[in-house]
């Protein structure tokens, strides 16, 4: 009974569980990326990003206004008075404070500590504080204050700004961008175009040595691309090309072509055959049979790999290392500006954040507009 039609498989719960653990694993890092790009360096080092959305309870020390500069004479008192974050924001509501590293919390916001022999200091929930006592106790540094308080969630934009305007260019990361969308869209476009002349020829033209090319394309698919970067770049300096976009445009039109023709014509085979007999019974040339017939029903294939294309070079960092970045850094591809941050600011966490979220920013909006495309081009001629 466990076989009839309609019912089950037990294995339904395994992979609807796996399918939701693998979504997980991606959703969450991505997200927290997010959310880190828009946290403070203090931020960060202090909650990790899934508590960023929720008021944090945080304590800071904190010291008084220089006494010499700043005390009051009152009768026999001399007092110093001010507020804590005079100089910088606050932090949120003071909950509690305290004088020693000790006992952080042994006072509530406003209340009176005594600090002995007539000297007192007391704190208020908005920082506001007044130090008083003799002559004596009231000089040199000012008294501390180890503050607790309750912070509510805070964002900011400017780690976006620094990474985009930068004047220094191993932080600029709009340059960065910009080559790095002058070496993509090219490099996607180029292979597509080639690649749908040449599997609509090996799908539909008969010509002498068909399946010797189809094998051939077959076995490029397997050729590393390490093995091919050296020749591919003496053949470049040798015919003049050097490093340069168009050195990387033909490099990954190489690299991308194999797959693109090998996606592109299994999806073509699988059109019905009728259509293109009829247009060529009613006079259509293979041109016009291609550009008009064969491009529009193969969208679907020709988007999956421009998918594919587009994320493989715009994460690309080897191919851009051999073919395009100079001594001169004016050509670095974000990959490329990525690792040199890791270099020179390896410690600005929510720099980090936010260059990694601007390189996959776009990538995602990418698969996300064009992901509809994706299964029915992968699984193209798989069944007929």
């Amino acid at each position: 009974m466990d076989n009839i039609a309609g019912s089950k498989s037990s294995l339904g719960w395994l992979v609807n569980i796996s399918v939701v653990l693998l979504v997980a694993l991606w959703v969450f890092p991505t997200f927290g990326l997010l959310v880190s790009s828009f946290r403070t360096a203090d931020q960060i080092s202090g909650s990790g990003w899934w508590a960023a959305l929720f008021p944090s309870e945080q304590t800071e020390r904190y010291r008084v206004a220089d006494p010499d500069e700043n005390r009051i004479e009152r009768g026999d008192l001399f007092v110093v008075e001010g507020n804590l974050f005079e100089k910088g924001s606050a932090i949120g509501e003071i909950q509690s404070w305290g004088t020693s590293s000790r006992a952080v919390d042994a006072y509530q916001a406003g209340d009176v500590a005594d600090l002995g022999d007539g000297e007192t200091f007391t704190l208020d929930a908005a920082g506001n504080y007044v130090w008083s006592g003799n002559d004596e106790q009231i000089s040199g540094r000012g008294q501390r204050a180890f503050v607790t308080a309750v912070s509510p969630p805070e964002f900011t934009t400017d780690n976006y700004v620094n990474i985009m305007t930068s004047g220094d260019s191993n932080d600029n990361m709009a340059k960065a961008f910009l080559n790095t969308l002058t070496v993509t869209i090219p490099a996607t476009i180029i292979p597509i175009v080639v690649a749908a002349f040449a599997a609509y020829a090996l799908a539909w033209m008969d010509f002498p040595g068909r399946a010797i090319l189809i094998a051939c394309v077959v076995g490029l698919l397997v050729v590393p691309l390490q093995l091919a970067l050296i020749p591919l770049l003496k053949l470049h300096v040798g015919i003049g090309i050097g490093k340069g976009y168009l050195g990387v445009w033909l490099a990954h039109t190489g690299f991308g072509l194999p797959l693109a023709i090998y996606l592109l014509r299994n999806y073509m085979v699988g059109l019905p055959r009728d259509i293109i007999e009829n247009a060529k019974v009613d006079g259509a040339t293979d041109f016009q049979i291609f550009t008009k017939i064969i491009l529009p029903l193969s969208f679907p294939a020709l988007a999956s790999f421009a998918i594919f294309q587009f994320l493989w070079t715009w994460n690309d960092l080897l191919v851009a290392k051999v073919f395009l970045i100079d001594a001169t850094g004016q050509t670095t591809v974000m990959t490329d500006q990525i690792v040199n941050l890791l270099g020179t600011r390896g410690g600005n966490w929510e720099i980090l954040a936010t260059a990694a979220f601007v390189s996959i920013a776009v990538p995602l909006a990418v698969f996300f507009a064009m992901q509809k495309y994706l299964v029915r081009g992968l699984l193209a001629g798989s069944v007929k």
